[in-house]
């Protein structure tokens, strides 16, 4: 009977014939030791479980192609939580709990005082951003939304699994709030944003949705919508993060001092000290024709 070392050792070398990371293969096969309470380390000289060998093989034949370790699994953690992915969503990244962590903090920071402050998830993909906050801090009123009908069905069952606490609506970007005139005190939004001739992995491009990648020629289409938007569904000194693109910083700071000028507009940088993150906060009321001071949402 094969060991699990000798198993591990043919992934890697498989993936490396193939031009793929051989550290993938340590992950597949600890993840399925892990989900049969099988202690990889502790047992790495002794017989192999059939049924795991068989998935772990399977799982390497898939990685040879290209597709992402997350697909094969079927899930990736995120801020702690499993979270199930397929081809309809796109895998949370670690930029993405950054983004995460900073709205936790934003919260905690500005609306201490407030008793149910409503934070809505445009694009929300799987719903990792908008059911992990659900979760870290339960007195917010979390609404996520998205065009994808696939990915929200993803989301639905993400937000059951886990416990989360989030309404999910189908729809472009802010269109399905503006519709029901729902207002928030926060949003967030990682949306499509690489430009749609940059080229990409073939694990990226070949298996995630296209739709959740590219935001037009400069990948900064979708931000134009919210920002051209936003007044129609934020309360007054309410507050907009979004993850960008490392080299889309400066750009993206000019659009929202364009949209917003008054408001307080911040870039932060990530744990590789790369352009990240972007923090809208309105210094005042950004309505024109005037809005009550909280809606009913």
């Amino acid at each position: 009977m094969i060991t699990w070392h000798q198993l591990l050792n043919e992934g890697k070398e498989r993936l490396y014939k193939a031009g793929n990371s051989d550290q993938a293969a340590m992950l597949l096969l600890n993840e399925l030791c892990r989900q049969k309470n099988v202690n990889l380390y502790m047992n790495l000289d002794e017989a192999s479980v059939p049924e795991i060998a068989t998935d772990y093989l399977e799982g390497i034949h898939r990685l040879e192609k290209g597709e992402p370790l997350g697909y094969v699994l079927g899930y990736e953690n995120f801020y702690g939580y499993d979270f199930m992915v397929n081809e309809d969503v796109l895998i949370p990244r670690p930029e993405t709990e950054e983004l995460t962590g900073q709205v936790l903090m934003l919260l905690d920071q500005k609306f201490e005082h407030v008793e149910h402050p409503v934070v809505f998830d445009v694009a929300t993909g799987s719903g990792a951003i908008g059911i992990t906050l659900s979760l870290e801090d339960p007195r917010l009123d979390v609404y996520a939304s998205d065009i994808s009908k696939d990915a929200l069905e993803v989301a639905q069952i993400n937000n059951e699994k886990l416990g989360g606490r989030v309404v999910f609506l189908q729809g472009d970007m802010l269109e399905p709030f503006i519709s029901r005139k729902m207002h928030c005190d926060f949003l967030v939004c990682n949306p499509p944003y690489i430009p749609s001739e940059e080229k990409l992995e073939h694990g990226v491009v070949d298996f995630e949705p296209n739709v959740a990648l590219f935001g037009g020629d400069d990948g900064l289409r979708f931000y134009r919508s919210v920002f051209k938007n936003a007044a129609k569904v934020l309360h007054p000194n309410a507050i907009m993060a979004f993850e960008m693109g490392y080299d889309q910083g400066e750009r993206l700071s000019q659009l929202a001092k364009d949209y917003f000028p008054e408001a307080n507009v911040e870039i932060l940088k990530d744990m590789a000290g790369k352009d990240r993150i972007l923090v809208v906060e309105m210094s005042r009321d950004p309505f024109e024709e005037g809005l009550p001071a909280r809606a009913a949402y």
